[in-house]
């Protein structure tokens, strides 16, 4: 059904394209652009169960987003999602299923991250045009490092624009970390997702407090990171999210849990994740139901992540596991 639908709108977006009579073709564009960009027209994706069958499509409707983008590039809404979905697609459905990858399979896990690397930097640079448009000069500051001068101007409306770009540009840098090139070009990245916080600081049913749970937690303390403020945010994150987000959970775990070495910490947060119930939110479903899987998988990897990975009954109890 979703294939046809896509199959339907992609005749009409080509039929649109190569037809005559340019003001009447741009109206049209832009009806078309505006119904596949609305503020329902995501859930179509993050309210599924079934990530197989998005990971399937999804492909598909990024270059159907792609193609009426290319006829229509002022179409903010339609940048925003294209930018985002190359985002979402690398981060969901190439970088984390080639993470749980067994190790005999590391040439396939290296492509795979290499693509991934790829479609950040793809849906960023959609993203960053974007602001370009919105505010001339604004890449050319970030070059330079005159983050304020870049970002004064941009507002709450802009928030979703920082947040992908900034997703995508650190993204591609956390699963090459050894791009040097790509990290010198970080503050620009990190002041992105700075403003946005200073913009709307619960951006996104908390989505902003998950990312520096990320940031935070994974960066070594020289770099930035910094255990406590990635706890904080995590407080934060599960309070905007009324505690019904996995993602909090598994952010926290991954980087302050395994740096710490408190395996106790770690199982505790996978078990509360696995415990949600991933029709409470239904426009998260799809993110809470990734989640949950690559929770059971951690879990059953604890020895890749803990040079300890036994603790008696007595002590789990203890500790309230």
């Amino acid at each position: 059904m979703k294939k046809s639908f896509f199959s339907f709108c992609l005749m009409i977006i080509l039929t649109l394209i190569f037809s005559p009579a340019c003001s009447i073709k741009k109206i049209a564009m832009n009806q078309v652009a505006n119904a596949l960009t609305g503020k329902t027209s995501g859930t179509v994706f993050s309210g599924d169960n079934d990530p197989e069958l998005v990971g399937d499509a999804l492909p598909f409707a990024i270059k159907m987003y792609e193609s009426l983008l290319t006829a229509n590039p002022g179409h903010q809404g339609l940048r925003l999602q294209t930018g985002s979905l190359y985002i979402m697609y690398a981060n969901a459905f190439l970088q984390t299923p080639a993470v749980m990858l067994p190790e005999a399979e590391y040439k396939k896990q290296e492509f795979v991250f290499k693509r991934a690397k790829n479609l950040y930097l793809r849906g960023r640079d959609i993203l960053l045009t974007g602001l370009e448009s919105k505010f001339p000069g604004l890449n050319e500051a970030l070059r330079k490092r005159k983050f304020n001068h870049a970002l004064q101007s941009t507002t709450r409306k802009d928030a979703p624009l920082l947040y992908w770009a900034g997703a995508g540009w650190l993204g591609a840098y956390a699963i090459d970390p050894f791009d040097m090139d790509l990290g010198m070009t970080l503050p620009a990245a990190a002041a992105l997702m700075e403003r946005v916080f200073e913009l709307d600081k619960n951006f996104a049913d908390g989505a902003i407090h998950e990312f520096y749970i990320l940031y935070y937690g994974s960066l070594p303390e020289y770099m930035g990171g910094n255990a406590a403020k990635a706890r904080q945010h995590f407080e934060q994150a599960v309070a905007v999210s009324n505690g019904k987000s996995t993602t909090a959970y598994l952010s926290l775990a991954v980087t302050v849990s395994v740096k710490e070495q408190n395996l106790a910490e770690f199982k505790a947060l996978l078990k509360k994740a696995l415990t949600m119930d991933v029709d409470a939110v239904p426009e998260k479903r799809l993110v809470n139901t990734i989640n949950q899987r690559k929770a059971q998988w951690l879990l059953e990897h604890t020895e890749d992540y803990f040079l300890e990975t036994e603790e008696s009954d007595a002590t789990l109890e203890e500790k309230g596991i």
